[in-house]
């Protein structure tokens, strides 16, 4: 299937935002990974181990990355304080129960380690829609996808006071469209 024209530029906008705050010799789980697991293999030579999850992941890999293809219903399947880093890039916004999945990402992070994150703004909501819908630069699929949007105040909700992280860092990026969070357990 044909990616959409926008889609390379945006992947490659968030992941130049989050790999500076990621540390070599690390181990980092990729929540919503991706088809072919770019942002990973990216990083494979900087990682002690990388680990992603993708209900369409295609699980060939280096050999520090290890992929799993999975639907984000239930538990992560991995041990409580395992990952330096759990990132999760234009992903939250599809998934039904986020707070769900933010207290799982919290058991699977080792103490002071961090949840990186990207998710679309609740301004950049009719953009999305007009650039999927009308104009078809933007995958229609995933914007119909989408579950809610995001600001400041509700990330802050559902990261600190719904799933007990201890800090979190907001900014927003790309004309406030995106928001990007460092959520620390």
């Amino acid at each position: 299937m044909k990616e959409a024209l926008l889609e390379p530029v945006l992947r490659a906008m968030r992941l130049s935002r989050v790999i500076k705050h990621i540390n070599p010799g690390t181990k980092l789980l990729d929540i919503g990974c991706g088809v072919n697991a770019n942002f990973l293999k990216s990083l494979s030579g900087k990682l002690d181990q990388g680990y992603g999850l993708d209900f369409k992941v295609d699980t060939q890999t280096p050999e520090n990355i290890h992929l799993q293809q999975s639907y984000l219903t239930d538990k992560l399947p991995f041990e409580d304080n395992f990952f330096d880093y759990v990132t999760m890039l234009a992903v939250l916004e599809h998934i039904e129960y986020d707070v769900d999945i933010l207290k799982e990402i919290k058991r699977v992070l080792k103490p002071n380690a961090k949840l990186i994150l990207t998710v679309p703004s609740v301004w950049s909501q009719p953009v999305l829609e007009f650039l999927a819908f009308k104009i078809k630069i933007v995958s229609a699929t995933e914007i119909a996808d989408h579950k809610r949007y995001y600001n400041f105040e509700n990330l802050h909700k559902s990261i600190i006071e719904d799933s007990g992280f201890t800090s979190m860092s907001h900014r927003y990026f790309q004309l406030r469209m995106n928001n990007f969070c460092i959520a620390i357990k």
